[in-house]
């Protein structure tokens, strides 16, 4: 401490009377007096180091902060406002050894940079050994397609719903980021089945080749999307699996009420709301798996009215996030409407003639849509 305190010294008449040339010397002393002990300082001698470190570091030239960047990048005792300062430095060559590397940045100081800094500040986030749902929303909000890209490959990063969502949306038009998205083991059911609708031949094609034990599943996947959802990819979903199995158990001693329908999409259950309004209803399973994942809510008010279920519940199931419907106040009010104008009897025949039409020629379930909706509120 007696040395570090004559540094200190010299620190201030370099600062004040000396060259750029004495003030690399100085950094250089502090620098590699740090590293040589840093396993044995204490939290008062780290603060120290990082006072002065971080009046160096606002004192010298950008090639010396990108030496100290990387000499500090991986210390798990790093000086952490001196991090935080080479992290939010607008020179990208400055910032990304610590924004990659440096276990001193909080997810805090992660997401304020990711919504302040340049596309090359996302870029280096990106490539972090781990990041959390609260960082990878924000690059999958605001990153360019080269963020985009790299968070997606990056397999220590996890997603929230709303960011796997994001990610779907941004795959459409972009092969790579598609067949990236597409091969995550993390990605849930629904939003591989949102993302298999829109992605082209070539991509189903390389998802197959890049997970042969999926091949199979994807390939009845993709030949009934024409149809219905794949009966395989369901059965093979955890989650799916999961939600019947608690679904047998409850339901072995009473039967399915709209409560439970209800309860289920109020707290943005996919799977067991499926299930549940599938058995509450008496209604084809994939039929309802296919309504709820529908952005347009025309086939939900026709299943929600022809099992029985109140405006309540209806509205429960329309506001979930799976389908990203994002319905504002006018259009919940104009579904809720159409669905109080449309009578139980009706709603039945509407299903009575998909399933009529189904038999015949495969109707997908947005044919019985706007149309069929419209005619029978009519």
């Amino acid at each position: 401490m007696i040395e570090i305190s004559s540094l200190i010294d010299e620190l201030e008449d370099s600062i004040s009377n000396g060259t750029e040339q004495r003030r690399l010397v100085a950094l250089r002393r502090v620098s590699d007096m740090f590293v040589a002990g840093s396993s044995r300082y204490t939290s008062e001698q780290i603060d120290l180091f990082d006072d002065v470190l971080l009046r160096l570091a606002n004192h010298i030239e950008r090639e010396a902060r990108v030496r100290l960047s990387h000499s500090l990048a991986s210390m798990h005792n790093a000086p952490p406002k001196v991090v935080r300062s080479l992290a939010f430095d607008d020179a990208i060559e400055v910032a990304a050894p610590v924004l990659t590397n440096s276990p001193q940045l909080s997810d805090d100081d992660l997401v304020a940079n990711a919504r302040t800094k340049s596309q090359g500040h996302l870029l280096a986030i990106s490539q972090r050994s781990t990041l959390s749902e609260a960082v990878t929303d924000v690059l999958v909000d605001r990153g360019d397609t080269g963020v985009v890209r790299s968070v997606a490959e990056n397999s220590g990063a996890r997603f929230s719903y709303n960011g796997f969502g994001r990610l779907v949306e941004r795959s459409q038009g972009d092969e790579i980021l598609a067949e990236t998205v597409g091969a995550r083991a993390d990605l849930p059911r629904h939003h591989f089945l949102k993302l298999l609708e829109s992605a082209s031949a070539v991509v189903r094609s390389r998802l197959v080749a890049s997970n042969p034990q999926a091949a199979a599943l994807i390939r009845d996947t993709v030949a009934e999307i024409s149809g219905h959802i794949s009966r395989e990819v369901r059965n093979a979903s955890p989650e799916h699996a999961q939600a019947k199995k608690a679904a047998k158990k409850r339901y072995k001693i009473r039967q399915p009420t709209e409560g439970d329908v209800h309860m289920r999409a109020h707290a943005q259950d996919f799977e067991k709301t499926v299930v549940a309004l599938a058995l509450f209803g008496r209604l084809p399973i994939d039929l309802v798996e296919r309504a709820l994942l529908d952005e347009r809510p025309d086939m939900v008010l026709i299943l929600a009215k022809a099992a029985g279920c109140s405006r309540t519940t209806t509205k429960a199931i329309l506001l979930m996030q799976a389908a990203g419907r994002g319905m504002s106040d006018a259009d919940m009010e104009q579904a809720l409407a159409s669905f109080d104008r449309l009578s139980t009897k009706t709603a039945k025949r509407v299903l009575e003639f998909y399933d009529r039409r189904k038999a015949h020629s495969q109707l997908i379930p947005e044919i019985a849509g706007e149309e069929m909706l419209a005619e029978a509120v009519a």
